[in-house]
């Protein structure tokens, strides 16, 4: 069950979003009486309830923005509980001075704004002893593995539990705790208006993920980066796994650099049964895999990883996806009956994973490959791997080339202001693929678009790369052109009807 906050300074806003709740369906609604910006109406907020309510009313120390004393909060609380709230929620250190009324259920809750604590396991045990029909725990993830110690609360849980992890580290706690029999989860309609910190929306958690469809046999892949929220894997993913009917969800994991060995063999504890691979971690992710396809072994960077008995086995579904998005949009020659990239010049900047991914690919057709490289010796590397050119990244604007490739993540979101290379080197007629797909409209495919260019964005070779994934986690093809339909979606500029995919 999913319950939806809502915090709102303005008692009629409060009363419209009850009423948008309602007619979304949901099934328990919390209402931040902290948000208000003066003494609420309790009766007239409840009078058109569609759905049992919970009333909050949170201190600054655990979040919210309760201003007055305690003293003020408290006989708030205990106003709510006699006007007809089906929930009250009360911290851990003032529920044992407030006593049960009626029929009104109780949430003992804990937060903790900077961390995970080193005796959570024993507050945790205390609360259970408190009188309460759930325990709610919320703390601050400052690692990834710190998600499975709120989980792990669940598993053996004596009394009904919400426990996750705030913060964008926190999000596959938050979605997770489905799988292990927590009561419900947060969400709100308007992530933006700051309710709680990495608190997911209602249509994430609806739409996107199917919350209500998580249960304990749920298997479990994910897409591991930093950063990570801009990702639309987990919503192409989810889609598709919808789609063919598999019990599974695809979650993203924010891993920070130098965290990937330790994260994986921590959260086989679950396990996760597969992971898409991007920035920082495609070379890494090679490095660790205990089973490599031929094109990790040459490429030196993977960006799929799927458990297996043996361990990890990772694959590099770059190089395939890349090579078949430049030749099915490359113009054909007049003397060729199909796109080919034998003999073309291509300057390709970068030499991280997926640049990696595309000089050996292009090398491979026959391209004749120079590397440009903010880094001139990860360039020099890749270069004497390929047995192609390189030049230093400050001269890249003077290569000519038939086709410039970027292989960076300049331009990707948030940088969105900024390009790899002059307008000024886009002439008419040079191909230009760009490999960032969020945004898709990058500011040089803008740039090339207006400047005659041929331009091949990013989310051709994303879908591409991901339908490969998706058969390798699930050993089923992969439905494309609906994948297509959900990144168009996603990138539309243009709010869509919310389809059922």
């Amino acid at each position: 069950m999913i319950c939806v906050v809502i915090g709102r300074a303005r008692p009629q806003m409060v009363e419209a979003e009850i009423g948008q709740a309602g007619a979304q369906g949901a099934q328990l609604i919390e209402l931040r009486l902290d948000f208000l910006a003066r003494a609420p109406d309790l009766k007239k907020l409840l009078e058109r309830k569609p759905c049992p309510m919970i009333a909050t009313v949170r201190r600054p120390v655990d979040g919210g923005r309760w201003s007055g004393s305690e003293e003020a909060r408290l006989a708030l609380l205990r106003q709510a509980i006699i006007s007809g709230f089906d929930w009250v929620d009360l911290e851990t250190d003032v529920i044992d001075g407030v006593r049960r009324l009626g029929n009104v259920r109780r949430i003992v809750s804990y937060h903790n704004l900077r961390e995970v604590p080193d005796d959570l396991e024993s507050i945790y045990e205390r609360m259970c002893r408190q009188d309460a029909d759930v325990v709610k725990i919320a703390v601050t993830a400052q690692q990834p593995e710190d998600n499975l110690r709120v989980l792990e609360l669940l598993r053996q849980a004596p009394k009904p539990t919400v426990a996750f992890c705030m913060g964008d580290l926190g999000t596959p706690s938050r979605i997770l705790q489905a799988k292990y029999g927590a009561p419900f989860t947060y969400a709100v309609f308007n992530k933006e208006r700051g309710v709680a910190p990495g608190i997911l929306s209602w249509h994430e958690l609806k739409r996107v993920y199917r919350y209500d469809q998580i249960n304990a046999q749920t298997d479990v892949y994910g897409v591991i980066g930093d950063p990570i929220a801009h990702s639309l894997s987990p919503q192409i993913h989810n889609a598709a796994l919808r789609h063919l009917g598999l019990n599974a969800v695809y979650l993203p994991f924010r891993v920070p650099r130098g965290r990937l060995e330790t994260f994986l063999a921590a959260f086989q504890r679950i396990p996760v049964r597969g992971y898409s691979v991007t920035i920082p971690h495609k070379e890494h992710a090679a490095a660790v895999a205990a089973v490599k396809d031929p094109a990790v072994v040459k490429i030196g960077a993977a960006n799929t990883l799927v458990l297996t008995d043996q361990g990890f086995a990772a694959y590099n579904t770059d190089y395939r996806a890349a090579i078949d998005s430049l030749l099915h949009h490359l113009p054909r020659s007049p003397d060729a009956g199909s796109a080919h990239l034998e003999g073309r010049l291509v300057l390709l900047l970068g030499a991280g994973g997926v640049a990696r991914a595309l000089a050996h690919a292009l090398r491979d057709h026959g391209a004749i490959v120079t590397i440009a490289n903010r880094t001139p010796e990860r360039a020099l590397d890749l270069a004497a791997e390929t047995r192609s050119h390189v030049v230093g990244w400050e001269v890249r604007h003077t290569v000519a080339c038939d086709i410039l490739v970027n292989g960076t993540s300049i331009g990707m979101h948030p940088n969105v202001d900024d390009s790899p290379v002059h307008p000024s080197f886009l002439k008419s007629g040079l191909h230009v693929f760009d490999t960032v797909y969020t945004p898709e409209n990058t500011l040089l495919v803008k740039e090339a678009r207006a400047r005659g260019c041929i331009v091949l964005t990013g989310v051709d070779m994303f879908i591409r790369q991901a339908a490969i994934q998706f058969e390798l986690f699930t050993g089923r093809p992969a439905p494309l052109d609906l994948m297509t339909k959900v990144v168009r979606r996603a990138l539309s500029p243009v709010t869509l009807p919310d389809e059922d995919t």
